[in-house]
């Protein structure tokens, strides 16, 4: 098993050249500019956070974590979400980081 999850491995099976297509895309954007791979992956996740997706957040913590985030730094995240998207919505955004965060061992 991939570890993906099940409708984006569905989506990979189903639309090939589409799923090329998004993944091109997504290395153009990050070759593309001047950020590094662990500010990148700070910006996406607070990006995900933001637009409450938890879908998103769940994979962008996977990434993160693969940056060598910590948990620490990981969940201030969801902290510095408080007075910008609310204290319910930075509650929830902090359980999906949960999700994944509380399967890893560490920090």
């Amino acid at each position: 098993m991939s570890g993906l999850p099940k409708r984006f491995e569905r989506f990979l099976k189903d639309y090939p050249e589409i799923a090329v297509a998004y993944e091109t895309l997504g290395d153009a954007v990050h070759k593309d500019g001047a950020l590094n791979e662990k500010e990148r992956a700070i910006v996406k996740l607070a990006l995900a956070a933001g637009a409450r997706m938890e879908g998103a957040v769940h994979a962008q913590v996977r990434k993160a974590i693969k940056t060598k985030l910590t948990k620490k730094e990981i969940r201030q995240i969801a902290l510095l979400s408080i007075p910008t998207i609310g204290f319910p919505s930075a509650m929830a955004v902090m359980s999906w980081m949960d999700d994944i965060l509380d399967k890893k061992k560490g920090k």
